[in-house]
């Protein structure tokens, strides 16, 4: 009878389950960082997408409304800023500035009833509007993991190894109420909602 043995057991095995316990903590706090990091990276895709069915647009628009110069400028401005964004907050804001261009834009849009009708303007309407609710879901799937990393890196276990590993919260990304506001009036046909 070693009771010496078995004491020195007895922390090694605590030790050992401390150990696999924090590894647990940690590949779920990695997990969940790399899941939050794609979701952003999916809707960074369709920001591109979006981005890249704009300046055919504004040709298209540009070919009935020449004289609209300040709309397509500030169109143009928007969607650069859009395009060289970083991070959520960045993006929000870009992603709203752009969203109000292009609600000007189809301002412009609803006085030429020939444009609206043209072919090709149908179908890049189309297209936009399919992007737009292709980022409105990848906004979802982001936040929804933003808020579930979040949540993990402040509850306790967790919190002491994403404070060790120096883990900080990821941003949200928002769509404001304003835009939410001037897309739907954008994409209304001739015959209002």
């Amino acid at each position: 009878m070693l009771p010496e043995n078995w004491i020195v057991l007895f922390v090694l095995g605590l030790v050992v389950l401390l150990a696999l316990w924090s590894m647990g903590i940690y590949n779920r706090l990695v997990r969940s960082s790399v899941q939050t990091k794609e979701a952003w990276s999916g809707i960074r895709v369709q920001l591109r997408r979006r981005a890249s069915l704009i300046p055919n647009l504004v040709e298209v628009v540009k070919g009935y409304a020449s004289h609209e110069k300040g709309v397509f400028e500030e169109v143009t401005r928007a969607r650069s800023a859009l395009q060289n964004a970083s991070g959520p907050a960045e993006s929000t804001s870009a992603n709203q500035t752009l969203t109000a261009a292009l609600g000007r834009l189809f301002a412009v849009v609803e006085n030429y009833p020939e444009l609206k009708a043209a072919g090709n303007f149908q179908e890049l309407q189309d297209e936009l509007s399919d992007v737009e609710v292709k980022i409105a879901y990848a906004r979802q799937f982001f936040n929804r993991n933003v808020a579930q990393f979040n949540i993990r890196i402040r509850s306790i276990p967790d919190i002491l190894i994403a404070s060790m590993l120096g883990l900080e919260r990821f941003e949200f990304f928002e769509e404001g109420q304003d835009a939410d506001e001037e897309l739907r009036v954008s994409f209304t046909s001739s015959g209002g909602e």
